[in-house]
């Protein structure tokens, strides 16, 4: 299965307050912007604790029930071993928190190369998908 989730680095992450970045609050409805995601390229989502998962929900939100194109960015307290799972739910990019080496992230990917149930990108189950290749 091919991966789309970018990794970044803590110093590659940029927030130049450009008007097409939205940064959404964790306690904010997806639902409410619906009218302007024409207008957004990125939407940075925020875990400020490992332990706090309201952004997957709201990735799955934009992603599925909103239709949302561009790119989702998790940022805040992002461990490696959350990556498979963000991506899994619609993030398209990820910052690593200070510190953490982005080539240790691959290994999450390779030992979980694929699922048998779809999720926010790759909606087809795997057997689905496999009678279709």
């Amino acid at each position: 299965m091919k991966r789309n989730l970018r990794i970044l680095s803590a110093e590659e992450h940029v927030d130049d307050g450009s008007p097409s970045v939205l940064q959404l609050a964790n306690d904010a409805d997806p639902l409410a912007i619906e009218e302007n995601l024409q207008d957004i390229e990125r939407i940075d989502l925020n875990f400020p604790k490992f332990t706090d998962g309201r952004a997957y929900s709201q990735a799955f939100l934009l992603r599925r029930r909103l239709g949302f194109k561009g790119d989702i960015r998790a940022t805040g307290d992002v461990l490696i071993d959350q990556l498979v799972q963000m991506e899994r739910t619609g993030f398209s990019s990820a910052v690593l928190r200070e510190g953490v080496d982005v080539s240790d992230a691959q290994r999450q990917f390779d030992r979980f190369a694929a699922f048998y149930q779809g999720d926010a990108v790759h909606t087809a189950p795997h057997f689905l998908a496999a009678e279709k290749a």
